[in-house]
């Protein structure tokens, strides 16, 4: 593993150029983090007044994470496949998603699958706990299908926090709906809102969207909820996070009240079951979730003094033999320019992604990240729960995250699919 002991070693080469592109370290102040780019997706900057009372608010919100808990040996154990309860034949599944998923490939059910889609099927409210890349996408859209494919007068609206999470669940909509005529509408920002209006005079019979945009098409009278028979909340308690409880209620508020509700978490604890309890209906509550921790990664700290030893210290690790394709976190939109443009001045192939990139700019730069053209995704953590790339071999958080959670969140995008992966977060000494 790369420790703190050896961290120091300084690479042979560099880019001559390195120089005169900037430290590429963070600025002394925070950061707000990015959520979805909502209100419209503006990529123009702050005023600086703004900015700088966003950062300190970052501040003030993080919590001390005492080093130790950065630090952990991969646990390798033996995988036990889950045995399910349930075939994908035993849903009764109508016949063209019964073949859609076939042709998906799913042979049997994952376990939020197995125990939330008949308790959907039967129209009953569910909150579904499980980590994140257990096939809880699939576990409520089947059942949404199913329900719109038998109720022409039905619709159904799916809130998920981040852009690119949206967009992933679209993609599922429209993979498991083949040929069975149901159209979709994405709402999210950093997109065209005269598309977003064209697709929603369309009939939709889906609505995937973030909770800004959703509002404001609401606001704007785009929008109208009043057939919305089923409502999922997606990663629920990162949306809380992100400050969107205000958005959620509005748009709740316009949907009728016999309705279906399904919610997805990764935690099910204070303010996310007592936000729940508002929304939902006497709703039974599913439990898959495994362990807090991240068992497949192995996780190390790099300690730093100053600004020109941490940017060398970063280039160190990233010219270190075995590293795969690697997501840096950083603090702020600001800081993760300047460090992209670091690591490019420095010969990487690197691009980045955050809440003043457009959705195109984003959708792209994950594209060049999957197709192997870059190998270096610098971000906010607007991609903690957004990324959906499995062959991720580090994950370094060149800024210490808020939360633990959130620490959590963004090493998971590594050690997937039965493989080993590396986190590294920096750490400054005093």
């Amino acid at each position: 593993m790369y420790t703190a002991q050896n961290s120091g070693a300084r690479a042979s080469t560099r880019s001559p150029s390195r120089s005169s592109s900037g430290s590429g370290s963070r600025p002394s102040t925070g950061g707000r983090l990015s959520s979805d780019g909502r209100r419209g997706g503006n990529s123009r900057q702050q005023p600086r007044g703004q900015q700088s009372r966003g950062q300190s608010r970052a501040l003030r919100n993080k919590k001390f994470i005492h080093p130790s808990k950065f630090i952990r040996v991969a646990t390798v154990t033996e995988k036990v496949d889950y045995v399910s309860e349930n075939s994908f034949e035993d849903f009764s599944l109508n016949a063209k998603i019964l073949a859609n998923v076939i042709k998906k490939g799913y042979t049997n059910p994952s376990p939020i699958q197995d125990k939330t889609i008949p308790l959907a099927m039967e129209g009953k409210d569910v909150v579904g706990i499980a980590n994140t890349g257990t096939g809880k996408t699939a576990a409520f859209v089947l059942p949404i299908i199913h329900d719109l494919i038998h109720n022409m007068d039905h619709q159904a609206i799916i809130l998920a926090p981040t852009r690119e999470l949206a967009q992933q669940i679209q993609e599922e909509c429209i993979v498991f709906s083949r040929d069975c005529g149901i159209r979709t509408a994405l709402l999210i920002g950093g997109a065209s809102m005269n598309i977003q209006i064209r697709d929603l005079r369309r009939n939709p019979r889906i609505i995937i969207g973030t909770p800004g945009r959703t509002k404001d098409h609401l606001q704007q009278r785009n929008l109208n909820l009043s057939k919305i028979s089923i409502a999922v909340l997606d990663e629920f308690d990162r949306m809380l996070d992100m400050g969107f409880i205000r958005d959620i209620t509005s748009i709740f508020s316009g949907m009728p009240r016999d309705r279906q509700s399904l919610f997805f978490s990764a935690t099910m604890e204070g303010e996310v079951e007592k936000q729940i309890r508002k929304f939902s209906r006497d709703p039974v509550t599913v439990s898959v979730r495994e362990s807090v921790t991240v068992d497949s990664v192995n996780q190390d700290v790099i300690f730093y003094r100053e600004r020109d030893e941490k940017i060398d210290k970063l280039h160190d690790l990233l010219i270190s033999s075995g590293r795969g394709k690697t997501i840096i976190f950083d603090d702020t939109k600001h800081a993760v320019e300047r460090l992209s443009r670091t690591l490019v001045a420095r010969g990487f192939k690197a691009d980045r992604i955050h809440g003043n990139k457009s959705q195109a700019q984003r959708s792209r730069a994950i594209k060049r990240l999957k197709d192997s053209d870059i190998d270096i995704l610098v971000a906010t953590d607007v991609a903690a729960r957004g990324i959906d790339v499995s062959d991720i071999s580090h994950v370094i958080n060149y800024s210490q995250p808020n939360t633990y959670e959130d620490y959590v969140h963004r090493i998971g995008r590594t050690g997937r699919a039965g493989n080993t992966g590396n986190a590294f977060t920096f750490l400054q000494k005093e």
